[in-house]
């Protein structure tokens, strides 16, 4: 989920919220669970500290679709792993539509280059750390609420723990930066944005999942040449995946999820639709 700071409130969070996600291991020596392959990187608003394995890929689709504010946004992530297996590479191509630019319809919002280093454990460990850092491009019509208009950065502290082996807990820390964002009238300013994450996963089996994610973001939308105003948004997101595993190792994850919104978002919700296809590439060596 990305802090791009459109004007629109309910858009802007959810992509803060819509970045790329991944999921829980469940400690070491569960034998059991790692013989199922478990669903390991496939959160939907919360993202988890696991790096992809040595030698797959992960493609990501995320639809959102809210009632009130009317705001859409499809995202489509694919992560890579590097050489080693402790740095990642991905980006996230997003479309959307802002409801309060009647008219305008969906189109391309702007895209994010990702780049995240596995600082301790992976998915087997019991906690785990993987700070990310993301540049902003502009590729979105800022005039219709699609993007910032200007390029910028981002950048999240994502920890796992694993409180038991059918409860895993993911946090997040983030920030946004765009130096010369737009508004629709093309007045520019720097803008910056902020977002906590915190998520609960209970394993009722290794290939199905029921989650609650929890998000709040700040951030400023331009609002005159070299002025902001800052705005808040909350959501608490409850919803499920499964997963199916092929046996040419291909896993297929699905979930639907709710999100509504609390505190500044009162009256808000929506629906949030997931697929994630994850395979080798390659042949996995020992790392």
């Amino acid at each position: 989920m990305i802090a791009r700071v459109p004007p629109s409130l309910v858009m802007s969070s959810l992509l803060w919220m819509l970045l790329h996600s991944s999921t829980p291991a469940f400690g070491q020596g569960q034998s059991t669970i790692k013989e199922e392959h478990p669903i390991q990187d496939n959160s939907f608003l919360v993202e988890e500290a696991y790096n992809q394995e040595r030698g797959v890929v992960q493609h990501i689709s995320t639809f959102s679709r809210m009632w009130n504010s009317k705001d859409w946004s499809y995202s489509f992530t694919q992560e890579w792993p590097g050489r080693n297996w402790r740095h990642q590479f991905s980006y996230t191509l997003l479309s959307m539509h802002a409801g309060g630019y009647s008219g305008t319809g969906g189109g391309v919002g702007d895209t994010v280059l990702n780049y995240r280093y596995q600082v301790i454990g992976d998915g087997d460990s019991r906690v785990a750390f993987a700070p990310r850092l993301s540049l902003i491009v502009p590729t979105g019509d800022v005039a219709k609420g699609r993007g910032q208009g200007a390029t910028g950065v981002q950048t999240n502290l994502p920890l796992s723990f694993v409180l038991h082996p059918r409860i895993v807990t993911h946090w997040n820390v983030g920030g946004t930066f765009v130096p010369h964002a737009q508004n629709a009238d093309h007045f520019r300013a720097s803008s910056s944005g902020y977002g906590f994450g915190q998520s609960v996963i209970f394993v009722l089996h290794p290939r199905m999942n029921l989650m609650l994610e929890t998000c709040a973001n700040g951030f400023q939308s331009v609002v005159r040449s070299g002025e902001t105003k800052w705005s808040r948004s909350e959501y608490t997101s409850p919803g499920v995946r499964w997963a199916f595993n092929l046996m040419n190792g291909l896993q297929i994850v699905q979930g639907v999820a709710m999100p509504i919104g609390i505190g500044p978002s009162s009256g808000e919700h929506g629906v949030l639709v997931y697929l994630s296809l994850e395979h080798p590439f390659s042949r996995i060596g020992d790392r």
